[in-house]
Formats: structure tokens, sequence, C-alpha cells
């Protein structure tokens, strides 16, 4: 059996008769390193452990988490890719029509608060059986947060499902580490100071630790904030303590990154590259999405305030090998027994591979983002690397075309003309994706991103590229309305910029107020993170009308009557 095993008769056809680590996970079961449990399920499997997979258990039936008996070691639990609340409702928190974590599309196949749902049912049905809570979902759970969806503040995941361990970030060599210390022997209770984990501290925090304010009083708003800056400054590099539900946790710094060797290994590992044959060829959409692509890094110094990615995946850079990444690509061609077009090679954002930071991008530093408010003089940039490799990539028999479809940091491109020369006439299949995110400054200082000059910018080279090419290409740029802080004259603002542009966006994302980011601490306090001054929080019926705005063309005659220091402007 090829695939990890999902039940025991799978587990048999490989003469395990009990297996060591069962993975329950929120998703369909794809074999794929684009999907975290297959990754901590393949890189424990290579480490000698006998690993199963329990994708998807009906929460209502005891007999699907039953599917593989009593693991040996722990039960690991994870909402799988999407936190399960971002997954099953949109950012009016109407509930989603469709889940591309599943088969045909399927909605209603995780529950709301997957790991608190799967935590609660394990206890229930395996006593004693110690639980490890891994992936988004707990990572962006893992102290005190705000909860869009219920409105108010809860603890920690932790506290919540009164699990053994939570696993933040990417998770292998913590999860490794418990797996290793477990089969030693040793009871998790004494775990206390692995890297990557929080887990509840067995004695008070001595008098000169750090201790965050506990979940009760982050109900009270500027405790909330300074609790939030408190963390951000500190949980590179020290120990955190914060008392959830009456017991305290211990928040450990991150887990070591992976040195490019290590990244390689894990992307080397006997991967199907496929969905378990359980679905019968059904169509898993987020699969489909990137079965034809390549993830050339992990992590993101970007640090915009409203992104998850930096408290999960880290703002240190972790690149893999040019070698490893071609003979990932010589492996899809046969595969796929045919000529390819390689969809994507990149990460969070594209133009990030291979970079480099003068200090190593040291736990000390107090930045949150390599690239704002200036681009940092430390920080070492590699389109050329990049470029490099892209360049193998297309030469190889059987690729017919390469393509980036992640993000790109148009300031960051800035750096190398060349790059963007090479995205226009070469690398893009007609449209490539920006994110300036709005037009206005003030907003845009609020998100932590950079002025929309340096897109215009941007757009000026790569178009003055495409024409010399005699090439046809467009820019989708990616925004979002109902930020923290923005109005209806800025939403006015931005479709102005944009009828002057004439930029017709397909649509705009409404933020989403997920748990941990800097922006989701303004939503929820109403105060600017930096300064601590009140600003304006859009109410659903606003972020509504700032949508119809910013799609201008689909609402041609749209006008709003708005305020401002005493005027009306239409």
């Amino acid at each position: 059996m090829p695939f990890l095993p999902t039940n025991l008769a799978e587990a048999k056809a490989r003469n395990w008769l009990e297996l060591d680590i069962i993975i329950v996970n929120g998703d369909a079961y794809v074999d794929h390193p684009s999907f975290g449990a297959a990754v901590i399920g393949r890189y424990l499997e290579a480490a000698g452990f006998r690993v199963g997979i329990l994708p998807q258990p009906d929460w209502s039936r005891d007999e699907d988490f039953m599917a593989l008996g009593r693991p040996r070691l722990f039960f690991g639990i994870t909402a799988g890719n999407m936190d399960s609340l971002v997954s099953n409702y949109t950012a009016q928190r109407k509930r989603r029509n469709d889940d591309a974590y599943s088969p045909g599309g399927v909605a209603g196949l995780r529950p709301d608060r997957a790991t608190l749902v799967y935590a609660n049912a394990l206890k229930r049905i395996y006593k004693n059986v110690p639980l490890v809570l891994g992936g988004i979902e707990a990572s962006l759970r893992r102290i005190a947060h705000y909860d869009y969806w219920q409105d108010k503040i809860r603890g920690s995941l932790l506290a919540d499902t009164k699990a053994d361990f939570l696993v933040y970030g990417m998770g292998e060599k913590a999860s490794l580490e418990i797996a290793s210390a477990l089969q030693a022997g040793t009871k998790p209770e004494h775990l206390t100071g692995i890297g990557g984990t929080v887990v509840f501290s067995p004695l008070p925090p001595a008098p000169d630790s750090l201790i965050l304010p506990d979940n009760k009083a982050c109900v009270d708003k500027p405790t909330f904030r300074r609790m939030t800056m408190l963390f951000e400054n500190n949980h590179q590099e020290q120990v955190l303590y914060q008392q959830n539900g009456g017991r305290w946790i211990k928040h450990n710094p991150p887990a070591a990154s992976l040195k490019p060797d290590e990244l390689d290994a894990i992307h080397s590992l006997p991967f199907e590259y496929a969905p378990h044959p359980r679905y019968q060829g059904a169509t898993i959409p987020a699969f489909e999405q990137i079965k034809s692509s390549i993830t050339s890094h992990r992590g993101c110094y970007g640090g915009c305030n409203f992104c998850a990615i930096s408290s999960h995946q880290g703002r240190r850079l972790q690149s893999r090998s040019q070698d490893s990444i071609v003979a990932e690509a010589r492996s899809m061609v046969l595969r796929q027994g045919k000529s390819v077009t390689i969809t994507d090679v990149g990460g969070p954002t594209a133009n990030m591979y291979a970079s480099a930071c003068k200090l190593d991008f040291p736990a000390s530093c107090k930045r949150a983002s390599c690239l704002y408010p200036s681009i940092c003089k430390n920080l070492l940039p590699d389109h050329q690397a990049q470029l490099a490799l892209l360049d193998e990539i297309e030469r190889l028999p059987g690729v017919k075309h390469v393509f980036i479809a992640s993000g790109v940091r148009h300031d960051l491109a800035l750096r190398s003309p060349q790059y963007i020369a090479a995205l226009a006439t070469k690398y893009t299949g007609g449209r490539l994706k920006l994110a300036p995110e709005h037009s206005v400054d003030r907003v845009l200082e609020l998100m932590g991103k950079p002025s929309v000059s340096l897109y215009e910018e941007f757009a000026k080279e790569f178009f003055a590229a495409c024409k010399k090419g005699g090439i046809k290409r467009q820019i989708i740029p990616y925004l979002i309305i109902g930020h923290p802080g923005t109005t209806l004259q800025d939403a006015l603002e931005l479709r102005a910029w944009l009828m002057k542009h004439n930029l017709r966006v397909e649509q705009v994302q409404e933020f989403t107020p997920t748990p941990m980011t800097v922006s989701t601490c303004m939503y929820y306090t109403g105060l600017d993170y930096q300064t601590g001054k009140p600003i304006h929080i859009p109410k659903p019926g606003e972020i509504r009308k700032q949508k119809e705005l910013a799609l201008w063309h689909q609402y041609p005659d749209h006008s709003i009557k708005t305020r401002r220091k005493g005027k009306t402007s239409n």
C-alpha cells in the first residue's frame, strides 16, 4: 500500500498490527507535499514510525474515529490546510456552499472548530492517549485570541481541548521530537521545553518570567492590544507564559528552521502526488489547483498586518535547493507521462525565493517586516537565483511552459528590472497577480503595505517590457476592503484610482479578522496598533458599499453620499 493507511485493512496490508501515530485530519487525504497532514505523516514514517491518517471523520460517529484503532504513542489532530471557520464561513459569517479540500468540493465534511471537536471525541473514546494539536487552526489559536465568529475573546486552544501538546508552525521537528521522546518512555508532562510547542506548565512561572495578560483580562481592549504587542515583540526568542482557564500555559520559542538539505529531504519523501484511492477519482479542487505546481520555499518576511502566514510559517525564509526543485519537475513529467505546463514555482511570495539576511534573520530582530516601511538594508533578495531556477526547469525535456502563479512583491521586484522583464515576457500566464491591497496611503500604513506609487512604478516597467516584446499581458490587482480604519471616503478614492487606471477587478477580498494578526487586534480594539488612537471600524453594511465602489464597472451608476469635514461628496 503506497499511501499511508486510513483503516485497519490497509494497515494490515503493510503487516502493521498497530500504529504508533494516527493523524486525524479535517481535509481529504491527498498524499502531496502541499498538504500538511501528508507531510507530517511521511516525515514521521521516514523516521521509522508507523503512521496512519483518518481523513474527515464523521464527528457524530465513534466508528469513524476507531477505524485505525488505538495508537501506541499519540493522536495528531489538525483541522487541515485551512482554519475550519475560514473554510466554512464567508467574511460576512455566511456558511459557504463548497469546500476546496473535500472530495467533489462538498461542504459540511469538517465541523466548525474541527480541532476542538476531534479532540473532544478522541478524549472520550480513547482515554489516556496523548493528543498533539497542529496545523494552522492550532497555530493561530495558541494563546488567548479574538474569535470573530463568536465576537469574543477565547482562551488558548490547548486549554480548550486539554490536549498534551500544541505544535505551532510547520511542525516537522517538534512532531518528531515528541514522537521520539514518547517512544523512549518519557511522559508527556515532562516534555515542556520543545521548540515550536505550547504546553501546560507544571509549575507557576518564576517572578522574572515574561507573562502575558490572561485570557479574561484580555477582554479589556487596551489590555488585548498590550498583550498582542508583548507577544509580537518577544515570542521569537523568549519563553512566554499566560494563564488560560486557570492553568498556566508555556509558549516556547519557534522550532529551528529547516536548512535547505532538510527541506529537500522532505520533498524527496515517497509522496504519491495524488488523492487516496478511497475517493474513487472524485475531484478535490485544492489538489487540482496545485497538482502541476512546485513549492520552492517557505516563510514570508513581508509582515502584512492582516496576514497569518508569518504567525504560522514564520518570517525566516527557508528555500529548497535548485537541484531538488528541478528533480521534482522531472518527476512531474514522468508521473504525467506527457509534456507538462508547470503552473507555479513559488511559495507565499514567489520572488522571495533564495532571499537571505546579512544577520541570518535573528530572533532578536524586532522588525515585523523586512520590507515595510522600507526595505531593510540587511535583506539580500536574489532574483537572479529564481531566474536561473526557472530557466533550468524550462529547458527540461517534457516541460512546455513554466509560470509563476504565486503572488509577487512588487516593491521587492523593483530591485531587479531583469526579473520584471522576465515575468512580463516569459513567466506570466496571461495575468500576473499583484497585491497593492488599496490605493490610499493612510490605509496602506494600517495594513503594513507600501505606497501604491510603487505598484504604479512596477506596472509601468512591466507593461513597457510587454510592449518591447510584442506581448499582451494583464496585471490583476488584489484588493482588501473593510480593513480596520477604512471609511467610505477611502473607498471612493479607491474607486477613482481604479477608474483612472481602467482597472476592472473581478473580485475583492473582504477583510476577515483571523486570530493573532495585528489587523485583527485593531478590529477588536478599535485602536491603531502603533499609536493606540481610536480608528473607524466599518460595519457589514458599510463593507458591502465599499465592495460595490471597488467593483465600479459592475456598479457604474453607484453613488454614495458620505460626509467628511462637514462636506458632502458623491
